[in-house]
């Protein structure tokens, strides 16, 4: 199994026959160059590559009503006057004799990739498709959409496959408006859309698009919008690597994703490749910038917890949500011209030329590492299933450097011990030099905590500028390591929540499903991004408690701030079931799920709430989970 990639040249036929700025954007180019940039970069070559095919007219059906259908049908024997009177009729749209075979046959390989995916014959892929979905109603094209390729997906996913809950995310500069009308009341369909808003001044200028429409009926609590309100989304291609790493995580990893929007060729082709690269499981690069939310986006996240508090326990537990100020519900108003295309558009253009050429400067520097994940777990045993692109490491460091790390605690000193450290001191100068993306060792219990000490001095020493240690179970940060900024330790199974100091944080493990995803998820992460580290190691110590599914989605969520760049330390004890999920989840696989889910006690809760409180004033990106 691996990435599907689903396309069709014959997507390219459709195109603006008359001068109109608003439309020239949506272009066959917008393909053709994003899939030469996919081969420049080698990664089509890497897909299982599906000819897209058309949807049937019963599988438009399913989205579209049959008088919507046989107009769109009527388009292909029109004249080009005809197809431009046509084309007013509706708002940022333009078709073409063409545009009945591309719209079908972009919805069609939505619905192909989702087969693929549920079928196991694939564990996740793209559909690269024009013309777009996400604005198309049920009798209605709108802002270049002709069917709803994302609607559509997901009703076939729901009518042929079985599924009782989708996840969609929409993260798109625009809001995705004919989704969120096709299932707003449908609570099998979990909608979220990031998207541009300016208090209702950007298009397509909605009420409906604000955060405190939540759905209808019985679907109310799972429509999502998450709007911003000040300022372009400035969502770089890394990010989009970033985005999807972290989705990966969800659904055993069977993530379709479908392009929608994106018009600025250059931005729009190395978005994609990111994308790839992310579902591919290759690392993603490195953001850039500082990790300080802007308050006016901390905002926007805060009127979506306070719309959706009363549909979702999770949002509940940490007491009322406050609202946002009137100030943040400006009058909506519609500006003068509609201009998806227009003067914004070239601005952002122009932005977006010079981060990109900072980005691709970076990309060069830091190409992926030849080897996605290396092991060296040798007494582990013959129940060891690694998957097939993992490197078994036989290899040490050298003996004399070995023996002289080994000199600063008397646990190393046994012959079990050194050759372990010998291992993990290979693999830890293996990924500072880029030959490894990421790597996992066992060590013997009693020297776990002389090792973990050893590898982060050699971390720091080979180069390392940011050193996250996640130390999960009973390992006490070294007392003599230095709190210069360098390095960040975060102990999870602490005796109590603590912040010690700015870079020493101790916080107890949660006893429930729901404890432990708002430690990782409110705690751990928004630590990491702040923090940018350009090494993670993660030891799992004596006692450390955690099942194996919580350890993999800890590694695999890890992996992604820290460009895949991590280090898992084991206990040679250690079950060859945890090492191999571990090295799963570092090569890039989605872990398992983690079961049934139970909320936080309120004791967690608690904890972790002050834990928050106190850290914030120097990791900003905690606020981004905690109330504004």
């Amino acid at each position: 199994m691996g990435t599907a990639l689903v396309y069709h040249e014959d997507m390219t036929e459709a195109r603006l026959l008359w001068e109109d700025p608003e439309c020239e954007i949506e272009s066959p180019e917008r393909l053709t160059t994003t899939l030469e940039r996919l081969q420049q970069r080698g990664l089509e070559q890497r897909c299982l590559r599906l000819a897209a095919r058309e949807a049937s007219e019963a599988e438009l059906g399913l989205v579209h009503s049959p008088e919507y259908v046989a107009l769109l049908r009527g388009t292909q024997a029109l004249g080009t006057r005809e197809l431009q009177a046509l084309s007013r009729q509706y708002d940022a749209i333009y078709f073409h004799p063409s545009t009945f075979h591309c719209a079908r046959l972009a919805a069609g390989a939505g619905l192909q990739l989702v087969d693929a995916v549920l079928t196991g014959a694939v564990h996740n892929g793209l559909a690269l498709v024009r013309p777009p979905g996400h604005h198309s109603q049920r009798a209605a094209a709108n802002g270049f959409c002709v069917f709803n390729n994302v609607a559509l997906a997901a009703k076939h996913a729901q009518e042929k496959h079985g599924l009782h809950r989708i996840l969609i995310v929409d993260w798109d500069v625009h809001h995705g408006q004919g989704i969120q009308y096709t299932f707003e009341d449908d609570p099998s369909i979990l909608y979220f859309s990031w998207h541009r808003y300016e208090h209702g001044r950007f298009w397509p200028y909605l009420r409906e698009s604000s955060a405190y429409t939540v759905g209808q009926g019985q679907g109310r609590g799972f429509t999502v919008n998450l709007p911003w309100n000040q300022g372009q989304m400035q969502a770089t291609p890394e990010c989009f690597a970033h985005l999807t790493q972290l989705l990966q995580v969800l659904a055993g990893g069977r993530v379709c994703a479908v392009l929608e929007g994106g018009y600025y060729l250059e931005s729009l082709s190395q978005s994609v490749c990111m994308m790839v690269q992310a579902l591919l499981g290759d690392p993603a690069p490195p953001l850039s910038g500082p990790m300080v939310p802007h308050h006016s986006a901390l905002e926007s996240i805060q009127s979506v917890r306070a719309a959706q508090a009363p549909h979702w326990t999770s949002l509940q537990q940490e007491g009322p949500v406050p609202v946002p100020s009137p100030s943040n519900h400006s009058p909506e108003w519609r500006p003068a011209t509609l201009l998806p295309g227009g003067s914004e558009f070239k601005t952002a253009a122009t932005q977006a030329a010079a981060a990109l050429s900072s980005l691709l400067d970076q990309l060069y520097l830091q190409p992926t590492p030849p080897v996605r994940t290396a092991v060296a777990l040798t007494s582990l045993g013959a129940g060891l299933v690694l998957p097939p692109d993992v490197l078994c490491e036989e290899r040490s460091a050298p003996q004399e450097e070995t023996q002289t790390w080994a000199r600063l605690h008397e646990a190393l000193a046994k012959e079990e011990a050194l050759t372990a450290l010998g291992k993990v001191l290979y693999l830890l100068d293996a990924i500072m030099d880029g030959k490894v993306s990421s790597g996992l060792a066992a060590t013997p219990a009693l020297a776990a905590a002389a090792t973990l000490d050893v590898a982060i001095r050699r971390g720091l020493a080979q180069g390392a500028q940011r050193l996250l240690c996640v130390a999960v179970g009973q390992l006490d940060r070294p007392s003599d390591l230095v709190d210069d900024g360098r390095n960040l330790w975060l102990n999870i199974r602490g005796k109590e929540a603590a912040a010690l100091s700015t870079f020493h944080v101790s916080v107890p493990l949660p006893a429930t499903t729901g404890g432990f995803l708002s430690c990782v998820l409110a705690l751990v992460l928004p630590l990491a991004y702040g923090f940018q580290p350009d090494l993670v190691l993660l030891a799992l110590g004596p006692a450390h408690g955690l099942r194996d599914p919580q350890a993999a989605l800890l590694a695999a969520l890890l992996r992604v701030p820290a460009g895949g760049r991590v280090l898992a330390l084991v206990g040679a004890e250690s079950s060859a079931q945890l090492a191999g999920v571990l090295a799963r989840a570092l090569c890039g696989e989605a872990p398992p799920g983690l079961g049934p889910f139970s909320a936080a006690s309120p004791e967690d809760t608690r904890a972790l709430v002050d834990l928050r409180g106190r850290l914030e004033p120097q990791w900003k990106m905690l606020q981004v989970a905690a109330r504004v």
